[in-house]
C-alpha cells in the first residue's frame, strides 16, 4: 500500500490469480450491493466519462480507480476465506517493522537531517523528508500509520483479554509504542487527531469487554503515562510542534482569498489553514458555476488552476494547489452527485463498524473521513487502493458475522 509501483504490480497479480478461480466466487444480493457501494467512485467516473475534455486523461483517471472494482469483487466474492483479525495483525506488525527499517535507513543515508532534527533546526521538514525518502506524500503515509497505531493499541488490549503469554504482550506493546512514535515523527496534524480519536474508541470498546476492571485500569493508566511521556518529550525536543499546531495553523485567517497580500506567502502560509480555506473557497465558487454535472474527472485540477489565475490568486496558481477536500473535489468534477457518492462510500465503512460495534472499523472510518476533509484521497492511488482494500475486508467480515447470526437464529 505504501509503495505505488510494487502495490500496482501486486494488485495486477491478485486480479489475474482470482480470475483463474473465478468459479469460486459467491455472491448474494447483499454482497452485490456492497460491491456496488465500494465501487461507487469508479462507477461515478464511468458514468461521467463523457464530460472529460480529454478521453485519454479520463482513462488515466479510471485506471487509478480500478482497484475499487477488483478488491470488492474478489475479496467479498471470497468473503468466507477472509480472516479479519489475522489480516489486520499481519498488516500492523509488518508495516511497523517496515517503517522501522526505513527509519534506520534514513538515519544512515541522511545523518545531516537527523543531526539538524536533534539540534532543533528546520524541525518542520523532517517528516516530509522521511516520507519522500520512501516515495510517498507525508499526509498519505501518516494516514496509513494512524490506522496501524490504532490497530496496535487494539492488539495490546486483545493480548490481555485473551491472556496471552508475557512475551507476546510485551511485543504487542513495543509495536504500539513504535507505531505512535512514527505518527509523531511524520507529524501531520490531521493524522494525529485521527489517531487520538481512534485510541479513545479502542479504549471505550475495551472497557465494555469481559476483562477484569483492575487489569483494564492498569493497562489504560500505563498506556496514558507512556503516551503522555512520549508526547511530552517529543514536544520538548520539537518546539516547532507547538508553533505548528497553534500559530502556523491559524495564521492570517483574515486573508482568505487574498493570499498575495501576505509578504512571501510560500514561506508563511504554505501549509496553513488559510491556504486550504482559500482553495476551498475557489473550488466552491467554480463548482457552483459548473452545476449540475461538474467539469469532468480529468479536468478538475486544470480548471481550478485556471480559476486561480482568472481571479488573480497568483500564489495559488503558481503552486497549482489541488482542492484538498474530497467532497469539494467530487463536487467540482461530477457536480451534485459527486459529494453524495463520496459520502456513500465512506458511510458504508462507518455502517460496518457501527453494526458490528467494532472499534477498528469505526477508527478507520474516522481517520479516512477526517483526512478527506483536508485532502482528496479518492483521487490519489494510495488513498484509493488503501480504502478499497480495507472496505472490502470489512465488508467480508460483516458478511461472515451476518451468516453466523443467521445460522444461530435458524438453530433456535
Amino acid at each position: 500500500m505504501i509503495f505505488r509501483k510494487p502495490c500496482s504490480f501486486i494488485i495486477i497479480v491478485f486480479g489475474v490469480f482470482n480470475l483463474l478461480f473465478v468459479k469460486r466466487l459467491k455472491f448474494t444480493k447483499t454482497s452485490l450491493i456492497l460491491v456496488l457501494c465500494i465501487a461507487s467512485p469508479l462507477l461515478l467516473e464511468i458514468l461521467f466519462f463523457w464530460n472529460n475534455d480529454s478521453y485519454s486523461k479520463g482513462l488515466k483517471a479510471l485506471e487509478k480507480s480500478t482497484s475499487l472494482l477488483l478488491f470488492p469483487l474478489f475479496i467479498i466474492g471470497n468473503y468466507q476465506r477472509v480472516n479479519f483479525l489475522k489480516t489486520v495483525q499481519i498488516y500492523c506488525i509488518a508495516t511497523t517493522i517496515l517503517i522501522l527499517f526505513f527509519l534506520i535507513r534514513f538515519t544512515v543515508i541522511f545523518p545531516e537531517l537527523i543531526t539538524k532534527y536533534l539540534n532543533g533546526i528546520d524541525l518542520f521538514e523532517i517528516g516530509y523528508k522521511f516520507s519522500d525518502s520512501i516515495g510517498i506524500h507525508a499526509p498519505a503515509l501518516n494516514m496509513h500509520l494512524a490506522f496501524v497505531s490504532v490497530c496496535a493499541l487494539y492488539f495490546v488490549f486483545y493480548s490481555f483479554i485473551n491472556n496471552e503469554i508475557t512475551i507476546s504482550k510485551t511485543f504487542r506493546f513495543v509495536v504500539f509504542l513504535l507505531s505512535f512514535f512514527f505518527v509523531l515523527f511524520v507529524n501531520t496534524r490531521i493524522a494525529l487527531i485521527g489517531v487520538l480519536l481512534g485510541y479513545i474508541l479502542v479504549v471505550s470498546f475495551a472497557i465494555k469487554t469481559r476483562i477484569n476492571i483492575k487489569k483494564m485500569a492498569l493497562i489504560v493508566v500505563t498506556a496514558i503515562v507512556l503516551l503522555g511521556g512520549i508526547l511530552f518529550i517529543f514536544i520538548q525536543k520539537n518546539p516547532y510542534m507547538k508553533e505548528k499546531y497553534s500559530k502556523v495553523t491559524f495564521a492570517y485567517m483574515d486573508k482568505v482569498g487574498k493570499l498575495d497580500e501576505i509578504d512571501h506567502p510560500e514561506i508563511k502560509v504554505f501549509n496553513s489553514l488559510v491556504t486550504r480555506v482559500s482553495v476551498w473557497k475557489s473550488a466552491w465558487e467554480l463548482s457552483v458555476k459548473n452545476l449540475p454535472f461538474g467539469v469532468g474527472a480529468s479536468d478538475g485540477k486544470p480548471e481550478l488552476n485556471k480559476y486561480f489565475a482568472e481571479t488573480n490568486q497568483h500564489f495559488l496558481a503558481k503552486y497549482e494547489f489541488p482542492t484538498h477536500n474530497q467532497f469539494l473535489d467530487f463536487l467540482l468534477k461530477f457536480g451534485i452527485l459527486g459529494p453524495i457518492v463520496a459520502l456513500l462510500y465512506m458511510l458504508t465503512i462507518a455502517y460496518f463498524g457501527y453494526d458490528l460495534k467494532n472499534a477498528l472499523i469505526l477508527s478507520f472510518f474516522l481517520i479516512f473521513f477526517i483526512c478527506n476533509l483536508t485532502d482528496d484521497y479518492l483521487l490519489r492511488f494510495d488513498g484509493i487502493a488503501f480504502s478499497g482494500l480495507w472496505a472490502s475486508i470489512f465488508a467480508s467480515y460483516w458478511m461472515q458475522q451476518k451468516v453466523i447470526v443467521y445460522k444461530e437464529q435458524e438453530a433456535v
